[in-house]
């Protein structure tokens, strides 16, 4: 059956009878597009015994069929085509022919909504707030539970079971982003996800086991009010970041149960001969890694219902590349956010990247490279000179901050090692970057413990966010923390994804309001709402230039400088009050006798003494 999601692609499916009748179900791309750098166009055909058509022909001006591949199994056909520059939009009739029987599939061919240089993905000047579509807002019970669907449960009191958020509670809630101060959303995967709960315990409510590339999970709306959320998005000024993954799909994807050819995936002969990821990412660049250690962190699978994709494979990397553009084109996302990037064939992801770029040109996309030492993260980004090829990858993932902030956060900042140390010692290592304004850093996701714990040490977290918003990266907050979220991954990760408070109908509190906050709660939402307004638009922040120094009697320093404008910020990394002389700092204080904090709004005096409360946070515009 047709899903109804399959409308927003435009696509007239058949001229003369019903799909099935012509041994085709679907074709992916749902839709193309003409005007694309990349002439050429990968046609994944679907349906019962297609692969007994002989003759395949295309009858439309501009447009040549180059290639028929049979990839094995007789249920799929992959038809490669040319679409030349002077293609118009329109529907392209496709004919299936064996002997005298012929059948024609109507398939559409748009306009691009705009052309590929004048997509602007998200940079420095962004502050990405990371939430869980299933755990933030349900704005649409009814479809709690889909009927056609595997997995029926929805069940709030089971930390890793589907629990009802959806697009139309985040829709419903933009004003609440703006409100906040954000400047772009990225959500965990919303495609579909049709999968079995395992145990009747662990759903894939976090959405990174794709069953269908090309449609929303139904669960968490459709295409079309995916379309729609981002659209009014784009209205109010947020960006939308898409949550991909080329590593792996879900066990329950068609592909799985009826496998295109036998080398689409890693080890597909996974029930006699199964392969686990080691999940250690350091064979991937170690000079010295055995193959067996090369082959365990790339081509096993992530977990039994993960299975690992073979992008080696040219039509499933040429699948996953479309599929990327379709996106892009069809409801207009601002930025990729990569899962697992380097679990994937390393050379196969840069060719993806150098596509992406040339298409893109003013795009972004940010890769997980979950290794907590610079030099692996920097090896990664586009033009790394650590690198033995170019990854084309622009943004990489700071997990060396998040590491050194979670561990440094629990210390005192005393001598040479401890506590805010530790990111003055990060900092020191952005030489080994060709972009340091193009790494993303963060003090929590969805895959760590929450900042706080199982706490509540506010103090702490103002810190962490002051350090956050004002070095040279771009920010990603986690949802929820401004409200003073916390939990730990001790019994499962459904601990750190709980939801939302406010978002779902009877809730006790309702976070999305000031009347529903407690103080403290409020006090933190302010806090951060005041330094996210700050920094929207501050070009010292997004472009300035970044001098620190040694912690100084536990008080880490620090000045961004852009176009003769500055701000310094200082950070007492202790649990007493401090004192450090102005004169030490001379160099970025220009000489000035006094500064506007930019939090209390406040004259600070800066011709002699300053004097720092405990893990007090000043922001001094001079």
């Amino acid at each position: 059956m047709i899903k109804k999601t399959l409308l927003i692609a435009g696509l007239s499916l058949f001229t003369t009878m019903g799909a099935n009748a012509i041994g085709v179900s679907k074709i992916e791309p749902l839709n193309w597009f003409v005007g694309m750098k990349n002439p050429e166009l990968q046609l994944m055909v679907y349906g019962e015994d297609v692969a007994s058509y002989d003759q395949f022909s295309i009858d439309y001006p501009g447009v040549t069929l180059k290639e028929v591949v049979k990839p094995g199994s007789k249920n799929y056909v992959i038809l490669y085509l040319n679409i030349s520059s002077d293609a118009k939009a329109g529907k392209m009739p496709i004919t299936f022919q064996k002997g005298k029987k012929k059948k024609v599939w109507q398939y559409e061919l748009k306009n691009r909504a705009m052309a590929g240089a004048d997509r602007k993905g998200f940079d420095a000047s962004d502050v990405l707030y990371l939430l869980m579509p299933d755990r933030f807002a349900n704005g649409d019970p009814s479809n709690d539970v889909v009927k056609t669907m595997v997995d029926k449960v929805c069940d709030r009191n089971e930390p890793s079971l589907r629990h009802g958020g959806d697009l139309e509670g985040i829709r419903q809630h933009l004003d609440y982003f703006t409100d906040l101060g954000v400047t772009a959303l990225w959500f965990t995967p919303v495609l579909e996800n049709d999968m079995v709960a395992e145990n009747g315990k662990y759903s894939s409510y976090h959405g990174y086991a794709t069953t269908d590339y090309y449609n929303v999970d139904a669960r968490f709306g459709s295409n079309e009010l995916y379309k729609k959320l981002i659209d009014e998005a784009h209205a109010k000024g947020l960006k939308i970041v898409m949550d991909m993954i080329f590593n792996h799909c879900g066990s329950n994807h068609v592909w799985l149960k009826d496998m295109p050819s036998p080398d689409w995936f890693n080890h597909p002969d996974y029930q006699n001969n199964y392969l686990q990821t080691s999940y250690t990412l350091t064979p991937v660049v170690d000079p010295y890694a055995s193959d067996v250690d090369k082959r365990e962190a790339v081509e096993g699978w992530f977990v039994k219902s993960m299975p690992d994709l073979n992008q080696n494979n040219p039509h499933v990397l040429r699948y996953l590349i479309q599929n990327s553009f379709w996106w892009i084109e069809t409801v207009g996302i601002d930025g990729i956010r990569m899962d697992t990037y380097p679990y994937a064939y390393a050379d196969a992801m840069a060719k993806w990247l150098k596509e992406l770029n040339d298409e893109y040109p003013n795009y972004n996309v940010v890769g997980e490279t979950w290794v907590v030492e610079p030099p692996y993260t920097a090896t990664w980004q586009k033009d790394s000179k650590l690198a033995t090829k170019n990854s084309n990858l622009k943004t990489v993932m700071d997990f060396s901050f998040y590491d050194k902030l979670d561990r440094a956060m629990a210390e005192e900042t005393v001598g040479q090692a401890g506590g805010l140390n530790k990111i003055y010692n990060n900092f020191v290592y952005d030489y080994l970057y060709p972009n340091p304004s193009c790494i993303m850093a963060f003090i929590e996701n969805h895959d760590t413990d929450r900042f706080l714990k199982n706490g509540q040490n506010v103090a702490l977290l103002k810190q962490a966010y002051t350090l956050l918003l004002t070095t040279h990266r771009i920010p990603q907050l986690y949802y929820g923390s401004e409200v003073l979220m916390n939990g730990t991954k001790e019994k499962s990760d459904g601990y750190v994804r709980k939801d939302f408070p406010g978002g779902w109908q009877g809730d006790k509190a309702n976070c999305f309001d000031a009347s529903g906050r407690t103080k403290e709660q409020n006090d933190m939402y302010d806090y951060l709402k005041k330094l996210l307004h700050w920094r929207a638009g501050n070009e010292i922040i997004a472009k300035g230039d970044m001098k620190h120094f040694i912690p100084f009697k536990g008080v880490y320093v620090y000045s961004r400088l852009y176009n003769g404008k500055k701000v310094v910020v200082m950070l007492n990394g202790t649990s007493s009050e401090v004192t450090i002389p102005a004169s030490r700092y001379k160099e970025v204080l220009g000489g000035k006798d006094s500064a506007s904090d930019v939090i209390s709004g406040k004259s600070v005096s800066l011709a002699g003494d300053i004097t720092l409360k405990a893990r007090q946070n000043l922001i001094l515009e001079l």
